[in-house]
């Protein structure tokens, strides 16, 4: 959808460390005792903060790796290393983890206003040309502080704060949870459930080795084993895209379909609905589909389906956002915050949606 967003995770992460490096250096300015060995450590968390995400990010995630958060495989990997580096990770793994009993330096890495949302927000925005995106990540940073032992921003941040957050929840609808990005994300995701199911019926399917080792894979994956870890590292972007050429190729209908319609960018249409349909006004719709298409009820469900998609601006359940206050007080960005009503970042936005052919031509 975005020509120009091509940039890596590796750019991020890059970036989100040379923001660390801001925050930290505008920290010590402020008095706050950060040692060297911290300030390391902090910067090869948030250097690796991401390492176990997998080709395509969530959609390998949600389909063939199942029971298996990335957060999760990361630290694994990050464990991993360390050995290999005779325990140099050991306090970056603490903090990465919220072991180390300095809170403030876990919430730089990970929390609401954390150098990572920081980074690929303004990242984003400038790579996706979407405008609304764009962040004072430089005067929030100016702005932090820390109020008993917790990250805070200084009062006078407060408007930059409520930008970064409403910039935040207008790049999830405009960016990450745009109609066209997740059609191709489901479209992906079902190329992979149909390539599984294939597989699991006895079907030929070529595939290269690696890959074919997930699709065949039942259940979850434990993390204390390291055979299907080291699979996991050797699969990338190209793996997925070579083999969806190959099976655009294949003997199945259904594989092929969506396989072209990723490959030629021929995707699902989407309607947004007022609220979900119920099962049986999506059977009906999925039964006229199957039988313009000619094809089984099994085999629609890949191509017509629905889902419902949601984002919370804000949360005070996960971490808050502290505002400090000239009087040594703190207080939660949503009671300090008045030029808008905050109670909408709060609140979890829900968006259903239809996906179905662009030929099917399904009538309003």
């Amino acid at each position: 959808m975005y020509s120009g967003a091509n940039h890596s995770r590796f750019q991020h992460a890059l970036g989100a460390m040379n923001l660390m490096r801001n925050a930290i250096a505008t920290l010590r300015s402020k008095g706050i005792s950060i040692s060297d060995h911290e300030e390391r450590a902090a910067k090869a968390a948030i250097l690796l903060h991401d390492i176990g995400h997998g080709p395509f990010s969530h959609a390998l995630e949600n389909t063939i790796v199942k029971g298996v958060h990335h957060e999760d495989i990361g630290l694994r990997i990050m464990r991993d290393l360390n050995e290999e580096l005779n325990g140099e990770l050991d306090l970056a793994i603490d903090i990465y983890t919220g072991k180390y009993p300095v809170p403030f330096l876990h919430q730089l890495v990970s929390s609401q206003l954390d150098t990572d949302r920081l980074d690929y927000l303004k990242r984003d925005s400038f790579f996706t040309g979407v405008s609304e995106g764009v962040i004072g990540s430089e005067r929030i940073i100016k702005m932090l502080t820390v109020h008993n032992g917790n990250l805070a921003v200084e009062s006078k941040g407060i408007y930059s704060l409520e930008k970064f957050l409403i910039a935040r929840r207008l790049m999830y609808w405009q960016v990450y949870l745009h109609k066209t990005v997740v059609s191709a994300e489901f479209t992906l995701m079902n190329v992979l459930l149909r390539a599984k199911e294939l597989l699991s019926q006895g079907v030929e399917l070529e595939c290269s080795p690696d890959l074919k080792y997930f699709l065949k894979a039942s259940g979850n994956f434990d993390l204390s084993e390291s055979d299907w870890l080291q699979r996991f590292l050797r699969l990338d972007d190209y793996d997925i895209l070579f083999n969806m050429k190959r099976w655009t190729q294949c003997s199945d209908r259904v594989l092929s379909d969506l396989c072209l319609k990723l490959i030629d960018r021929d995707l699902l249409k989407v309607r947004q609905l007022s609220k979900p349909l119920t099962s049986d006004e999506l059977a009906v719709i999925q039964q006229t589909a199957a039988e313009r298409l000619g094809w089984t009820m099994d085999e629609i469900k890949y191509v017509v389906f629905q889902k419902s998609l949601s984002t919370t601006a804000y949360s005070q359940v996960n971490s808050r956002i502290e505002i400090s206050h000239k009087d040594g007080t703190s207080t939660d960005l949503s009671e300090a915050a008045g030029v808008f009503r905050f109670a909408s970042l709060e609140a979890n936005e829900t968006k259903h949606f239809l996906y179905f052919p662009d030929d099917l031509e399904l009538q309003e």
